[in-house]
């Protein structure tokens, strides 16, 4: 059976004990591997890869559901990066020996299995998504769990699987199928956050920017720094080497400099291809969040 890539985006960063019970609870699960996890406390949140076939990685993601709902409480959680749920968001991506259409119809079913059995509600995104309203996440996220109550009382908000209103401590979840994407934090010389922000804007798509680019700026009060978090969906269309060379710019005309930067999960080796760590203000190419050679 062809084997799925799935990412699930934990809303906690800053417990090991939690984070080491929730990457032990992923390597029960039989014909399912984790192949890493790593965790970011100003982010407060903690990203998982897995891979398997699908009924393994149903079964491992409600079984990462149960143990989040038991020791996580949105109400008590603060982190820079927005989030609706415990368990955030929970990507399936396709790898070269599985389909597109097989990742929507595991999407679609590991969604229900979620609402039906945990009463938490579940939005389906990107190439899952039941209409072009839900496609994009950031969509899906805007007004984080605080807002949740209020954006479900919207029609175009209800749930695709699951109650009317938000799980009390667990909010939401957003289930999607998408492509290989790379999260890349880029860490600038200021405390101002408002630099940042401005440097995100101008890069991102929805800015105006760059294409396949997400990003948002936010402050490391354990580090006085500032950061753009970013997503590239599509690194064939915009390359790491671009989006560097684009931050170099504004952030020469913002009068500040890049310190360093980190890659979050795994990565696909082309993606790297032609580059040096220096090029993308790295301290040293990541040769253990490479995904094929953890594949």
């Amino acid at each position: 059976m062809a084997a799925i890539e799935c990412i699930p985006n934990i809303s906690e960063g800053r417990r090991p004990s939690v984070l080491d019970a929730l990457a032990a609870t992923i390597q029960a699960v039989p014909d399912v591997r984790l192949l890493e996890h790593s965790a970011d406390a100003n982010h407060h949140r903690s990203v998982f890869t897995l891979v398997g076939d699908p009924p393994g990685l149903k079964a491992a993601v409600l079984a990462l559901f149960a143990a989040a709902i038991a020791d996580i409480d949105l109400r008590q959680h603060r982190g820079v990066h927005p989030r609706i749920g415990a368990v955030d968001v929970v990507p399936f991506v396709p790898l070269d020996d599985s389909s597109l259409d097989a990742c929507i119809t595991l999407a679609h079913c590991v969604g229900r299995a979620i609402s039906d059995r945990f009463n938490v509600p579940v939005y389906l995104y990107e190439e899952a998504a039941s209409n072009t309203s839900r496609q994009r996440l950031e969509d899906v996220r805007r007004g984080q769990f605080e807002g949740l109550s209020q954006k479900m009382t919207q029609a175009q908000w209800r749930p695709d699987f699951g109650p009317l209103t938000p799980h009390a401590s667990a909010g939401a979840t957003a289930v999607g199928v998408r492509g290989p994407l790379i999260a890349w934090n880029i860490n600038l010389s200021t405390p101002d956050v408002r630099i940042a922000r401005t440097i995100a804007f101008r890069i991102r798509e929805s800015g105006g920017g760059l294409p396949c680019v997400k990003a948002l700026g936010v402050r490391l009060d354990d580090r006085n720094l500032t950061q753009i978090s970013m997503n590239l969906t599509n690194y064939r269309t915009t390359s790491m080497s671009t989006v560097m060379s684009r931050i170099r710019e504004e952030t020469a005309r913002c009068g500040v400099t890049i310190t360093d930067s980190q890659i979050i999960g795994l990565i696909p080796e082309e993606a790297l291809a032609n580059t040096e760590p220096h090029d993308l203000a790295l301290p040293r190419f990541p040769e253990d969040q490479i995904l094929e050679r953890r594949l």
